[in-house]
């Protein structure tokens, strides 16, 4: 959708900003560029739109050399998200987020209906916000309302700026979850500016590394993250890039642990004998329907003793489980789910259907074979990972 090739942007006093790019985002691509203040990768991003234009190179859009279109026909063909948001104060939300269609010369009804469709997918309702005014809003609200903005002619490119630069670290979160679910339904073309690795880890399907106006290293997050292509790479995504790591690499059914499984309406004796007979601390237990009920300690076998004839049931004594995950999910939300539980492991899920439990060392096992298969270049399965003494 978006290929550089050669492209080259130097001013006037010599100062080379981009020096020989060349690189491609495919349709529906989500493209992060990183680096630090003065790397590039702003003047890269405002290049697609002719907001500047290179000294050498050409830059094709969807095939077509974007040198041979007029830049206004161009810009409204693209949707643009700056950190600032810049809304317009005298409009109302409604009226900034229909802002593109109107010069686009859509009807009014035709456009205001596409601007309350676009508000209500970035979370805002729009009878509650179409008839408020910038001033009136939060800062995470005026981002989301320059998102729709920029979706608004619904462009087949995005161009993002720092788009959540602007607010405080939780607004920010919150926010790039919003943008991450919104793109699994529009699926846009997308180049984003940010300088924080992390933001470029969450969102990026790949992420280029900048150094001074060149591309270090163009690869998927994961990559990058295992697998820098230079020291310059390594340093800038910093020494604990394991632990951000985790963010990108998915919980996977080979990862799992298979403990003993028993039923809510299985007899206690049966199970606490079960628990004896396999050496097991504990098994999972599961409705009749296969789902997650939650967990029994072979502690709680003594309670057979009790009893004359060893009656009861598992129900009376499972304890439920509220560390789980789904399959997919990255090592970092299953470790978050571990601590915040206080749980030594986690289970996991897929649907209703229980697959498995996620331990602290398989997910340590999980981590090790992702970065070893990024570095051989081989299916994570086919890592065999060798012990490390003491472990």
């Amino acid at each position: 959708m978006i290929r550089f090739e050669h492209v080259t942007k130097r001013y006037d006093d010599g100062t080379t900003a981009v020096d020989d790019l060349s690189f491609e985002v495919a349709e529906g691509e989500l493209v992060t560029l990183v680096g630090p203040s003065g790397c590039g990768k702003t003047t890269t991003m405002k290049m697609v739109n002719r907001l500047i234009e290179p000294t050498s190179g050409r830059i094709l859009l969807d095939g077509e050399d974007i040198a041979a279109t007029d830049p206004v026909e161009l810009r409204r063909r693209i949707g643009y998200v700056i950190q600032q948001v810049g809304l317009f104060p005298h409009k109302t939300v409604l009226e900034n987020t229909a802002t593109v269609p109107h010069l686009l010369g859509w009807p009014r009804g035709k456009a205001r209906e596409r601007a309350a469709e676009l508000l209500d997918l970035v979370g805002l309702d729009p009878a509650v916000y179409g008839d408020r005014y910038p001033d009136q809003l939060s800062g995470g609200q005026r981002q989301r309302v320059g998102v729709a903005r920029a979706l608004a002619a619904d462009p087949p490119v995005l161009l993002m700026d720092e788009p959540f630069g602007a607010v405080d670290p939780v607004v920010r979160e919150r926010l790039q979850t919003e943008f991450l679910r919104l793109q699994s339904q529009v699926r846009k073309t997308v180049l984003l500016v940010t300088h924080d690795i992390e933001e470029a880890v969450r969102l990026g399907d790949r992420i280029a590394v900048y150094g001074a106006g060149r591309i270090e290293q163009f690869d998927s997050p994961a990559a990058v993250l295992g697998a820098p292509a230079t020291p310059y790479v390594a340093d800038f995504v910093g020494a604990d890039r394991g632990l951000k790591r985790l963010s990108v690499t998915p919980v996977e059914p080979g990862d799992l642990d298979q403990p003993p499984v028993v039923r809510l309406d299985d007899p206690l004796r049966a199970a606490a004998d079960r628990l004896a007979s396999e050496g097991a601390r504990w098994a999972v237990v599961l409705d009749d329907d296969g789902r997650l009920h939650g967990w029994i300690g072979a502690a709680d076998g003594a309670a057979v003793a009790e009893g004359a004839d060893g009656a009861g049931t598992v129900r009376a004594h499972a304890r439920r489980m509220a560390a789980w995950v789904p399959v997919g999910a990255p090592l970092k939300q299953a470790f978050s789910t571990m601590l915040q539980h206080d749980a030594g492991w986690v289970a996991v899920l897929d649907g209703d259907r229980f697959l498995g439990v996620l331990t602290p060392a398989r997910l340590h096992e999980a981590l090790r074979r992702s970065i070893d298969a990024d570095a051989r270049d081989i299916a994570r399965q086919d890592v065999t990972l060798q012990s490390i003494p003491g472990a």
